[in-house]
């Protein structure tokens, strides 16, 4: 079930993202309304999924998860540009993420 949880709560983070985007500065207030709830429920399925799953397993496939999609994210649904630098850093992390996966004991 950890794992189910800790999906939940990336989507939550990457839906509370793209509103908060989409709220221009907390000025367009259904996307706030729904960036808070979509953060709040994020939240609350990460502290389900610690239950279950190390802290620093975890964070970092929140983490790192988040990141990939929300860039992919910004580039399909925002029109935002990437380059190779952006890219090498995400690489960086997905690596990360990876090596701190292989050590679990």
């Amino acid at each position: 079930m950890g794992y189910l949880y800790l999906g939940i709560a990336i989507t939550g983070e990457l839906v509370g993202t793209n509103l908060l985007k989409a709220s221009d500065g907390f000025t367009r207030l259904p996307f706030t309304a729904g960036s808070l709830l979509a953060y709040i429920l994020c939240f609350y399925f990460l502290s389900l999924a610690i239950k279950t799953i190390d802290l620093n397993i975890a964070y970092a496939l929140w983490g790192g998860v988040g990141i990939v999609v929300t860039t992919a994210l910004s580039v399909l649904i925002w029109h935002e540009q990437i380059n190779p630098v952006i890219i090498s850093g995400i690489a960086l992390i997905v690596a990360g993420t990876v090596l701190l996966n292989l050590n679990v004991g």
